[in-house]
């Protein structure tokens, strides 16, 4: 089950195109869509976009953390993304002491700039397409596992040969359901360090009340440097490490824009699922997403109690609950949007519709696609929500540190005294890795909760967790009461005794561990696939491909773009309005102001406050050269880019490829993006990049870092 949903993640597209529609490749822009772009208001040309010999436009976009999107607005490695993306690494950074998340933080100089453990950015080299070659491997008497080992034979091969001797990170995808392969080059720096932030106040204004929704004032962006070694090379950190000299750097632009102008936006968008079947999309409103729903939610609530209490376990914990609440909110709007909307049913006609065009004579080798595809549905409706309830159990730390450590330390005890010296400095540093942070009361207790709902909502529970389920009447008490004996009983308790068990180990002790029993049960439970589970998925992912390879084959004049898989893609539409809102004070419901913003504020609030300085600001109407024409100081804006996770920080460019905002979330009324995109109401939701130079400049008093911008007036 784990597999396939992971195929889904390589679909293709939905027919037909909308103009404002589609995650492009780079390198297809002046086949495809450059004359429409240029309609639209683009003044670049494609190879000011996109060249391999020169610098363009992609030098300046990177990939954050492997996760979001950045830009690189100086020409001294300045990199520009969300706030959200930051997150974590704001929240490493910050101590109970040092409350960066809390309180924002500003370098004053190079010197000051903070660096995290682990922070990476990623240029784009360059890609191609490999098709032809890696399916010159394969053919139509394989077996799936047969066919993914001759691929995974040639892209160990291309990969190899493209990397030069390791400088570059070479990466193949699959595009389309496993039709088409493209090569993508890389280059990582190692060495990014905090530049600056806003308050969290500012940067997580309106917390989850407002996430997914407009209209909003979340001044969403943080602030890092690159840093490389003197000849311009990554390097791993060092205090002789110099800012980097990029390639290309991005105009800001403080000119505004208007309702119709050009917009367009590069990034690297995580996921979407735009040819999934109708089965998979009712498989999730039914089964799938409403699990994941009620056991994020189950764990929420238990971090947010202890988090409430203790402000280090509020920052330790941060970065988690954020994350796991975005889902939260993501997963219960793509259930009303996808119910709403109708699109299994759409989806349904369109399957109708291919199915008669596959039994046509010719056709032959679709005739099977779709009855075989819903039968995999059928059969693993429940599984999919098991497979939902069991994944957020181990998101529970100490669901999984038990069997990661246990590995570890057994492989230990089994080694002589000098190969045990070898790997002790490695085991030691995964200790502390895995507990750093760690609140065990808070771990205690989201795992008795998620245990409970899992022995309680899931079907083919793990095993040794089904008994210990009917022993203690999966009731909150017995699971409490299970747990307390077993932490009580364990080696994995505390990384004291963990390190106490290093001094004297003895592998019986570690095979009788409770918790070690308990994770690996869970973690065995969670790779377990049954002969008919392997031969359903076989039948599924055979079919899935076909039916993409037979609707391309079935529209063969339709535009196509590949669905989105964390690689680089151009969207392009418009700055555009969403229907009248009572709750914007805007005169035209494409934007916000700070007066929308103030009039939210909520003294003392989790989602609401915001510090004075701000209220100051905007009563003596301070706002600068950052302020819009008109006078008021905008916040954020709404333009109809196709995005999705993984675009968060992305920036939103002018038809001259300047600066005006950047890219964090989309609106609840089209959270079914990811399967159909709604041209009538999907926003891409932006915060001007005016407001986030008034927050450096006016509110934090950096004028330092205006200063590296290259500004358009």
């Amino acid at each position: 089950m784990k597999k396939i949903i992971l195929c889904f993640l390589l679909a293709a597209f939905v027919i037909p195109v909308q103009a404002n529609e589609g995650m492009w490749f780079l390198m297809h822009i002046e086949r495809l869509n450059y004359r429409d772009m240029q309609k639209m208001g683009l003044q670049l040309t494609p190879e000011e976009i996109y060249s391999i010999n020169n610098s363009s436009l992609k030098d300046a976009i990177v990939q954050f953390n492997r996760g979001c999107t950045a830009e690189i607005i100086s020409d001294s490695g300045l990199v520009l993304t969300n706030h959200h993306c930051g997150y974590s690494a704001i929240a490493e950074l910050s101590t109970a002491e040092n409350d960066y998340l809390t309180n924002g933080f500003w370098a004053g100089n190079f010197g000051e700039e903070l660096k995290p453990k682990k922070l990476s950015v990623r240029f784009f080299v360059r890609m191609d397409d490999v098709s032809k070659r890696i399916l010159g491997q394969v053919n139509e008497n394989m077996t799936e596992a047969e066919r993914e080992a001759a691929i995974n034979r040639e892209i160990a091969k291309i990969e190899q040969e493209n990397n030069e001797g390791g400088k570059y990170t070479v990466s193949v995808k699959s595009f389309y359901q496993g039709n088409e392969f493209y090569y993508f080059v890389y280059q990582d720096y190692n060495d990014v360090r905090l530049v600056g932030t806003p308050p969290a106040s500012i940067g997580k204004f309106g917390g989850d009340t407002d996430n997914w929704e407009w209209p909003r004032h979340t001044g969403d962006f943080s602030l890092f440097r690159v840093y490389a070694d003197k000849d311009g090379n990554p390097a791993e950190y060092s205090p002789n490490n110099v800012p980097l000299k990029p390639k290309y750097h991005l105009k800001t632009s403080l000119k505004g824009f208007e309702e119709n102008d050009f917009a367009m936006i590069l990034g690297y968008p995580g996921r979407t699922n735009r040819w999934m079947p109708a089965g998979g999309i009712q498989q999730n409103v039914d089964y799938a997403y409403p699990a994941w729903v009620e056991a994020s939610k189950t764990s929420m609530d238990v971090m947010k109690k202890y988090m409430d209490k203790d402000q280090q376990v509020k920052l330790d914990y941060a970065s988690s609950y954020a994350s796991i609440a975005n889902y939260w909110k993501n997963r219960q709007g793509m259930i009303d949007a996808l119910t709403q909307h109708k699109t299994a049913e759409s989806k349904r006609k369109d399957e109708k519709a291919f199915q008669k065009w596959a039994s046509k004579k010719g056709n032959e080798k679709y005739a099977n696609v779709i009855p075989v595809i819903n039968n995999y549905y059928k059969n693993t409706n429940k599984a999919s929500a098991h497979d939902n309830y069991l994944g957020l159990l181990l998101r529970t730390r100490m669901a999984t540190i038990p069997y990661r450590l246990g590995n570890a330390l057994d492989y230990y005890i089994q080694q002589n005294e000098a190969k045990q010296a070898e790997v002790k400095p490695q085991l030691d540093a995964e200790i502390n890795d895995l507990y750093e942070g760690i609140y065990m009361p808070l771990e205690k207790d989201v795992l008795a909760e998620q245990l409970k709902l899992y022995s309680t909502k899931a079907e083919n529970i793990a095993p040794m967790l089904a008994r210990i389920a009917t022993a203690n009447n999966k009731s909150e008490a017995g699971w409490n009461d299970y747990l307390n004996t077993a932490f009580e009983n364990s080696i994995f308790q505390s990384k004291e005794k963990v390190e106490a068990f290093i001094a004297n180990p003895n592998a019986e002790v570690l095979r009788n561990d409770p918790l070690f029993q308990l994770s690996t049960d869970l973690l065995k439970r969670y790779r377990y696939e049954s002969e008919e589970e392997k031969q359903l998925n076989n039948d599924f992912e055979r079919a899935y491909r076909l039916m993409v390879q037979g609707m391309r084959e079935m529209n063969p004049d339709a535009k196509y773009y590949p669905d989105a898989n964390s690689t680089l893609r151009l969207t392009y539409g418009k700055v555009i309005a969403l229907p009248e809102d009572k709750r914007n004070d805007a005169v035209k419901n494409y934007y916000t102001t700070l007066k929308g913003t103030i009039a939210k504020y909520q003294p003392g609030d989790d989602e609401f406050d915001m510090p004075q300085k701000l209220i100051d600001l905007y009563e003596n109407k301070d706002f600068g050269q950052y302020a819009d024409n008109d006078g008021y100081l905008p916040v954020n804006f709404l333009t109809d880019n196709d995005i999705t996770g993984g675009n968060s920080g992305s920036p939103v460019l002018n038809g001259k490829g300047e600066l005006i905002g950047l890219a964090f979330d989309g609106n609840i009324e089209a959270m079914a993006g990811d399967v159909i995109f709604d041209d009538q109401l999907q926003r891409t939701i932006n915060v001007d990049i005016r407001y986030v130079l008034f927050l450096i400049d006016k509110f934090a008093g950096a004028s330092h870092i205006i200063d590296e911008l290259t500004i358009v007036k």
